[in-house]
Parts: structure tokens; C-alpha cells; sequence
């Protein structure tokens, strides 16, 4: 096998260790060989391991930023220009991983969807469209709002102030339970955060379920606003 080339996962007594194409020394998934410091290929696309984070929730945005900027300074294919083909190509994908990382864990939902994706615990739900039982009264309301703002719009006419200022106020509730669910998101990291390293499935499994339910609930809610929002802008 070519010195230019990665070479394979060689297994130990231990487990499955990552070894150096250059030296051969274990790097654990490392961008970098801490023997012989040379760049590595990704171990897995994992948005976390990236960022030399856990996988963890709440993440502090400051020290997101500054991890972002550290690896990415490291990585950046300029400083690998008089380097191998092998090693400019694995800084390109570093980076391009890294980048990703950086703009999915920055945003919570964003993090939250991701974090559910790579434990395989991600579900919408057959049912994901339908109104949670109690919001089904307003979101009736809603509707009814909409349909009557639709209807007076194609028939040509100038929209009711009172049906304008209902739809206005039906905006506002509903822009304040977006960000009820999104509070009680952020509440919800601890409990996976609080989550022993290595923990088993039938540990996670409430903590992702529930998480799985509080995005399901923002996912409708956005939904209707963005109906609101078409129709108001119309």
C-alpha cells in the first residue's frame, strides 16, 4: 500500500484503533497524528467529533466560535499547499466537515436534529400534520381566520380590519408557544447532557423521545405561522 495512502483500521485486543497513514501510531479519530502530526482522515462525519466536543446539548455559542476558528486556522488547505496531494486532499475534507459541524451545532434545533439523526432516533411520526390535542381549538380558529382572509383576497376585496387585527393577534399567540417549545428544548438538553457516557438505549430512549415530541410540536407550530405569514404578505 502506498505511503500516500490511508491505510485501513487495524484491530487490537482493545478494539477497532485508527492508526497513522504516515507513522502508524494509534490517532483515535484525531485530525492530526500526535506523533508525527500529520493531518488524518476524518475518522466518521460526526458533527460533534469535529469540534472535539461530547455529544452533548448545551453547548456555549463563545466556545463553539472559538473551537470553529482554531480548527478551522489548523485545517485551512493554505497552510498544506507545499504539502502531499494526499494531505491537501484531507485538509479539503477536514474542513468541509468542519464547516458543516460548525453551521448545524450552532443553532439548537438545528443540534437537536442532528443529535437525533446520528443516535438513529429521529421520528416525525405518521401522525406529524395532525394538531396536538391541545391546540385544537385555536388552531380551528386559525384556520377559519385564514380561509375567510383567503376568500375576501381573491374575491378582490379590501381585507376587514377586525378580521386583519384577529389574524395579527392569532399570529402573536402562536409566536409566543414557538417560544414556549423552544424554552422547554433548551430544558430538555440537561436531561440528555445529565446522561452517563456510554449510556444504554433504554436510558436514552425518554430523554430522545421526548425530545422527538418537542420537535414534532415547534415543527406544527412553525408550519402555521409560515401559512399566516403567506397569507398576510399576499
Amino acid at each position: 500500500m502506498s505511503k500516500d495512502q490511508p491505510k485501513p483500521t487495524t484491530l487490537t485486543p482493545e478494539g477497532a484503533v485508527l492508526l497513522c497513514w504516515s507513522c502508524q501510531a494509534p490517532v483515535g479519530g484525531d485530525p492530526f497524528c500526535r506523533s508525527c502530526m500529520k493531518i488524518q482522515p476524518p475518522a466518521q462525519e460526526d458533527y460533534f467529533l469535529a469540534l472535539g466536543l461530547d455529544r452533548k446539548l448545551a453547548l456555549a455559542a463563545g466556545d463553539l466560535e472559538t473551537r470553529f476558528h482554531e480548527m478551522s486556522w489548523k485545517l485551512h488547505p493554505d497552510n498544506f499547499h507545499k504539502a502531499s496531494v494526499l494531505e491537501r486532499t484531507l485538509s479539503l475534507k477536514q474542513s468541509s466537515i468542519l464547516n458543516d459541524a460548525y453551521r448545524t451545532l450552532r443553532h439548537p434545533v438545528a443540534r437537536t436534529e442532528y443529535l437525533l439523526r446520528i443516535e438513529g432516533a429521529r421520528r416525525e411520526g405518521a401522525k406529524k400534520q395532525q394538531a396536538p390535542q391541545d391546540l385544537l381549538e385555536e388552531v380551528f380558529a386559525l384556520n377559519e381566520f385564514l380561509d375567510e382572509m383567503r376568500m375576501e383576497k381573491r374575491a378582490g376585496h379590501a381585507v376587514p380590519e377586525e378580521l386583519a387585527g384577529r389574524l395579527k393577534e392569532a399570529k402573536k399567540n402562536f409566536e409566543a408557544k414557538l417560544k414556549k417549545v423552544d424554552d422547554e428544548l433548551t430544558a430538555t438538553f440537561g436531561n440528555w447532557d445529565a446522561l452517563p457516557t456510554g449510556a444504554a438505549a433504554e436510558a436514552k430512549k425518554p430523554v430522545l423521545d421526548r425530545l422527538n415530541a418537542i420537535l414534532n410540536r415547534r415543527s406544527y407550530i412553525r408550519n402555521l405561522l409560515e401559512d399566516v405569514q403567506e397569507v398576510m404578505e399576499v
